[in-house]
């Protein structure tokens, strides 16, 4: 008996493997106070959360920009269910290449908006 190959549909979305996911590329990311504001809605939620669930500061483009951004650096991954996009955190990838830096990471960003008092 043959297995079938899946093959990739026009919506798949590239996506670095976790081999791929390089540190400079994760900090650039989350350098972004918007970036910053996804992933810690992602990591709060631990779920997946389509791009319409977000209520950004930014123009629809950007937001496209910014997501792009995370996807490309390996942050989250993006997928396509019905005609929403989802978004998930990497978080297995992350803590097994930089174990302990996305929760430092997201204790910090918390912190700060703590003092700032805001996001």
């Amino acid at each position: 008996m043959t297995t079938a190959v899946p093959v990739p549909s026009s919506r798949d979305l590239p996506h670095p493997v976790r081999g791929e996911i390089r540190l400079e590329g994760v900090l650039h990311a989350l350098s972004d106070p918007v970036r910053l504001r996804i992933v810690r809605e992602l990591a709060a939620g631990g779920v997946a959360l389509s791009c319409s669930h977000f209520d950004l500061p930014v123009s629809k483009s950007t937001t496209t920009h910014h997501f792009r951004v995370l996807r490309e650096s390996g942050v989250i991954r993006q997928n396509y269910e019905g005609t929403a996009k989802m978004n998930g955190l990497r978080r297995d990838d992350l803590d097994d290449l930089f174990p302990g830096l996305l929760d430092s990471l997201l204790t910090a960003a918390g912190r700060q908006a703590d003092r700032h008092g805001g996001t």
